[in-house]
């Protein structure tokens, strides 16, 4: 810190990461990679964890980011307690018993959080409040995003083809439950069951029958009370970023990837994505020119219907009849240096710290408040 403190001109960093969520560690470990690129000659970096029970605390020297021997990264919470005011962007040092220190103006923060109270518009709103300008989608479109059962409204909306689903509300579950599982089974088998606001895969599973619906449905709905059931597709999974372009542009979108998933899982899930060796990426995706071309027309086509700024991540399913489906949009898609988002930019000539680089500067340029 004293470091960053003889160079005042630099544009001054919050990197934000961790979160009372499920998604905790993906969280540090995108921080992690981002910490590791991020130009230090032109930013003054403040690395700001969010523990498990919410505090925020100043990261401390020590502070892992990465897996070790099989145990996943949490933020270090004996750090210096910090507060961001809700009428200014100054970061105040909260020290027992002493009197708080302000740390000073952020110029911008980069809030590397994954899921609820940090994808789902939580933190986006904070930071509206406190006027401090922040990386990518703003309250809207974060909370739609987050939210698989609106994002879906929206999509069709848009006139974006999804695929057949069913909502599993927490009181029609507790109340009607027949009638919701009668709804399900005309969806077919087999069919996926997520958490409507949870992301990482977390408490997905697949249901091949009625035997095994009921025990998918209480698995996601630990954590969430409102559950997503979607028909499975049939498909290869073909996954499109999108970045939003200076000025008056339209948004860019890069080459199309298709996951390959190789560690005989039965669909991507957590450990797929996130322990080493169990899937690939194939960028550029093995899909005919024209395909692709109406892939990425139809990520920029998400991103905008959502209102999306910064970056986002948009997953399809290109089925055997040459079909695509949208599968998701993700706001805040993983940002390891590995993760799918970050390599196909680098598929498409972006590399990752000019990523960072590009994502800090979009949000330097816009104004706060109400765009």
């Amino acid at each position: 810190m004293n470091e960053d403190r003889e160079s005042p001109s630099r544009v001054r960093v919050a990197v934000v990461f961790g979160g009372r969520n499920s998604e905790h560690a993906v969280s540090v470990m995108s921080a992690g990679s981002v910490l590791d690129v991020i130009d230090r000659s032109k930013y003054e970096v403040i690395p700001i964890g969010i523990a498990q029970d919410g505090r925020w605390v100043l990261a401390s020297g020590t502070q892992s980011y990465a897996i070790e021997s099989g145990r996943l990264p949490v933020v270090d919470d004996s750090g210096t307690a910090l507060a961001l005011p809700g009428d200014s962007g100054t970061l105040i040092a909260l020290e027992p018993g002493e009197i708080p220190q302000a740390l000073g103006r952020v110029d911008v923060v980069f809030p590397l959080l994954h899921g609820p109270y940090g994808e789902d518009g939580t933190i986006q709103g904070l930071l509206e409040m406190a006027g401090v300008r922040y990386v990518g989608s703003g309250v809207l479109a974060s909370a739609v995003g987050m939210d698989k059962v609106y994002m879906k409204v929206v999509l069709q909306a848009a006139g974006l083809p999804v695929g057949p689903y069913v909502v599993v509300r927490d009181r029609d579950w507790r109340l009607d439950r027949g009638r919701v599982l009668k709804e399900i089974e005309e969806l077919g088998w087999p069919v996926f069951v997520k958490p409507s606001r949870a992301g990482s895969s977390h408490g997905i599973s697949k249901a091949h029958d009625p035997e095994s619906l009921e025990a998918a449905i209480e698995l996601a709905r630990e954590h969430d009370p409102k559950v997503l059931v979607e028909a499975a597709i049939v498909g290869r999974e073909v996954e499109c970023a999108v970045l939003e372009s200076p000025g008056d542009a339209a948004p860019g979108a890069s080459v199309p990837g298709e996951v390959l998933v190789a560690g005989g899982q039965d669909f991507y899930d957590f450990e797929a994505k996130y322990h080493p060796g169990q899937m690939t990426l194939q960028a550029p995706a093995d899909i005919p020119a024209e395909v692709a071309e109406t892939l990425r027309s139809m990520a920029v086509r998400a991103f905008e219907a959502l209102g999306c700024e910064g970056l986002s991540r948009v997953d399809f399913f290109y089925t055997p009849s040459g079909e695509l489906i949208v599968n998701e949009i993700n706001t805040m898609p993983g940002f390891t240096s590995t993760s799918v988002a970050p390599q196909l930019w680098a598929a498409s000539g972006l590399p990752y710290a000019g990523l960072v680089d590009r994502l800090l500067q979009l949000a330097l340029h816009r104004s706060a408040g109400l765009r």
